[in-house]
Parts: C-alpha cells; sequence; structure tokens
C-alpha cells in the first residue's frame, strides 16, 4: 500500500503528458503531411536550402552551404534568349532541401510531378544542380513541381551563374541564415494573424507555403512590423541599406538595433570601411552640425548584409 498513490499519480501523469504530446506533435505533423505544397512553398525551400538555421553543414550560422537565387534571361546551354527565369542554384557539395531529400513532403500531386515530368530524383549533390519552380495543369487545377534543370535542359550550376549578373544574383539562403542568427524573429514576426494585420501587411501564408522549410521563423512577440510582404511593401534596396547600417538614417524614433557590423571590412568597390568617421559624421547630422547625412557604404556582394537585405526583400 506504501507510496500507491504517488504511483497512480505518476502513471496518470505521464498518460496525460503523452496525450498531450500526441496531440501537440503527431497530430499537426499527419494533418501538415497530407497538404500538398504551393508554389510559394516550393521557392521557398529551393532558395532557402536545407535548413535556414543551425545544421551540420554549417554550425556557425555563416551562411555555408546555400544555394544562389538568380534571375536570367539567356539559356544557360544554348546562349539563346529565353523569358526571365528564376532558378536556384546548387553548386557541388550544396545541401538539397528537405522536399528533394524527402520528395513526399511535398503531397501527392506535387511530388509525382517532380519526380517524373521533372525528373528531380536524378539531382547529384556531388556535382550539383540547377531547379525552377514550373506548374501542370492536372483536371482543371494548376500543381506547381520541381523541375530539375540540370537533367531536362543541360543547365549546370557553374554555367547558369556565368549568366547572371551581379544585380540578378539573390543570396536569399545565406541571408535567412542572418535573420535567424541576428535574432531578428525576436522583434519581426513573419505571420500577419489577426484581419487588422491582413489589411496592414498582407495576406496570411497558407499552410502548403511551409513545406519543406526548417525552421519557419514565424517569430513569438512582434515588437516591430510583420515582414512577411516587406518585398512587396518597400522593395528599394537603398532604403534597406541605410536601414540596417543605422536604422535611424530613415526612422529617427527606431529602437532596432545598427548591423552595420554585417558589411565587413570593405565595401562593393573594395575599400575599407571607415565605421569610426562615418559615426563621427552622423553624430554631426543628427545633432544639427551638419546639413546632410554620411553615405552609407554599399555592401560587398559575399558580406553578410547583403545577403541579409537579399532575404528581405525576397519576401513577396
Amino acid at each position: 500500500m506504501a507510496f500507491r498513490e504517488y504511483k497512480i499519480g505518476a502513471r496518470m501523469f505521464g498518460l496525460a503528458f503523452g496525450t498531450s504530446m500526441f496531440i501537440t506533435l503527431y497530430m499537426p505533423a499527419v494533418d501538415i503531411a497530407s497538404v500538398s505544397v504551393t508554389s510559394i512553398g516550393l521557392d521557398r525551400q529551393l532558395s532557402f536550402g536545407r535548413v535556414g538555421g543551425f545544421s551540420y553543414e554549417d554550425p556557425f550560422l555563416l551562411g555555408w552551404s546555400k544555394p544562389i537565387t538568380v534571375e536570367i534571361t539567356t539559356d544557360p546551354k544554348t546562349g539563346a534568349g529565353i523569358e526571365p527565369t528564376r532558378a536556384f542554384v546548387y553548386e557541388a557539395e550544396t545541401a538539397f532541401p528537405n522536399g528533394i531529400r524527402h520528395p513526399r513532403i511535398l503531397g501527392k500531386g506535387p511530388s509525382a510531378l517532380s519526380l517524373d515530368k521533372g525528373r528531380m530524383s536524378e539531382a547529384s549533390e556531388d556535382i550539383g544542380a540547377v531547379f525552377i519552380v514550373r506548374e501542370s495543369n492536372q483536371d482543371g487545377v494548376m500543381v506547381p513541381y520541381i523541375e530539375n534543370a540540370t537533367a531536362t535542359r543541360g543547365w549546370m550550376p557553374e554555367a547558369t551563374l556565368a549568366k547572371a549578373s551581379d544585380s540578378q544574383r539573390l543570396h536569399v539562403g545565406k541571408g535567412k541564415i542572418m535573420f535567424v542568427r541576428e535574432g531578428c524573429w525576436w522583434c519581426h514576426t513573419l505571420l500577419p494573424e489577426e484581419t487588422q494585420d491582413w489589411q496592414y501587411f498582407g495576406a496570411p501564408p497558407m499552410l502548403g507555403d511551409f513545406n519543406g522549410e526548417s525552421p519557419t521563423a514565424f517569430g513569438s512577440d512582434r515588437k516591430a512590423p510583420d515582414l512577411t510582404h516587406v518585398g512587396s511593401r518597400n522593395s528599394s534596396r537603398e532604403w534597406m541599406t541605410m536601414h540596417f547600417f543605422n536604422p535611424r538614417l530613415v526612422q529617427p524614433h527606431s529602437i532596432m538595433p545598427r548591423y552595420d557590423y554585417l558589411w565587413g571590412e570593405e565595401d562593393a568597390k573594395g575599400n575599407t570601411i571607415d565605421f569610426d568617421g562615418w559615426r563621427t559624421a552622423y553624430t554631426a547630422y543628427a545633432s544639427g552640425e551638419s546639413i546632410y547625412p554620411p553615405e552609407v557604404p554599399v555592401p560587398a556582394a559575399d558580406s553578410e548584409a547583403r545577403a541579409l537585405i537579399d532575404f528581405v526583400l525576397n519576401l513577396k
């Protein structure tokens, strides 16, 4: 009889805890697995790469092993002109996203089309691949799928990158790493929740927009605007550059910290950035001693600042 009540209580607690975890974790996973990915979801995972946060490919969150999103108007193989095409370039040894590694998470229709029509399974991480998002009419419904353009069109990663100028390259996957690492999601959400949000920030995303994305970075608190459609609300790269270098340049009462350290040591022209001199000039401007603020250096193509700005402008 000793401790009988404790044994019953412990068992009841275990049963209640196990049931709650089943309801909280397993049941939503089954529900999500039954949802087909949208074209937005395919774009997200192909531009972000395998994991948009800590991973064994990038343990220090520096943006390693990430694809490059390009906008091309020339066929990488033939050199002929083509309609503007958004392609996702995975150089050799770059980790493929979860939807390519585990096609079943894409949903029945997109998975079948990606494997059969898109030849997705023929892609190899050893040599890299180029992917594009396509749609096919299935019984009157447009179903998105992944096309392995390396297999279907002969587009190789190096040749595809060569057809895209610097302004046509977006380091979105690396930029999401910066977004997560720098704690942007502590203040900004990526999920408009209430109708008032929808009127101001835009329509909320669909469940299928997140198939294969890890993590989602929805955010848990909002001290600043939602960023789900920020690239549509403000597509100015110049404004974003000033905002990240010093938010007070564009919003005098902003509580957002400076991210000028993401610029590194040199700007886009290879000149050494004089941070002390810039801050001295800005202090003179903020105090009214100078009429004009100092110019913000353009971030280098391989800088963390450039990647973060690419990611934010890609949120449409």
